[in-house]
């Protein structure tokens, strides 16, 4: 799928691979890298590039939701929040990872929940970045 028009191009440089640093081109992002203990690392105050897939995923979704609910004239919850979970493994040809977005949507109703979840999946762009691509798993949580 080809964009009809760029509106933002984020830029961000990583040194040292998954033992290294993470820097966006404005300088907010400023990241330290580490291989997670889980995987033979050293762990410690780093991240690594699943946290940050998982944080930009969440963030992504949540603001997909908040379109169509403007969009379709859904009332969502303002404390709405979304817990990432960025999961890695072998696969047959080297690695790969699935995902699953916990979705806290407070006191919302079932059925409108699901409504605005689905239509927030069709829209996000990591959601159509992922799609046939990896393992997504939305959960509603109540």
């Amino acid at each position: 799928m080809s964009l009809e028009q760029v509106v933002y191009c984020a830029k961000a440089k990583a040194t040292g691979g998954r033992d290294g640093r993470a820097t966006s081109s404005d300088g907010v992002l400023d990241v330290k890298l580490g291989v997670p203990k889980e995987m033979g690392g050293a762990g410690g105050e780093v991240t690594n590039p699943e946290q940050l897939f998982a944080a930009g995923y969440s963030a992504c979704f949540l603001g997909a939701m908040k379109f169509v609910a403007g969009r379709d004239k859904i009332s969502m919850p303002k404390d709405a929040w979304i817990e990432g979970e960025v999961g890695i493994g072998p696969i047959p040809n080297g690695f790969g990872i699935e995902a699953t977005l916990n979705i806290h949507l407070p006191e919302m109703d079932e059925a409108e929940a699901k409504k605005l979840v689905d239509a927030a999946h069709i829209v996000c762009p990591y959601s159509n970045a992922t799609r046939n691509n990896i393992d997504v798993t939305l959960n509603i949580v109540r």
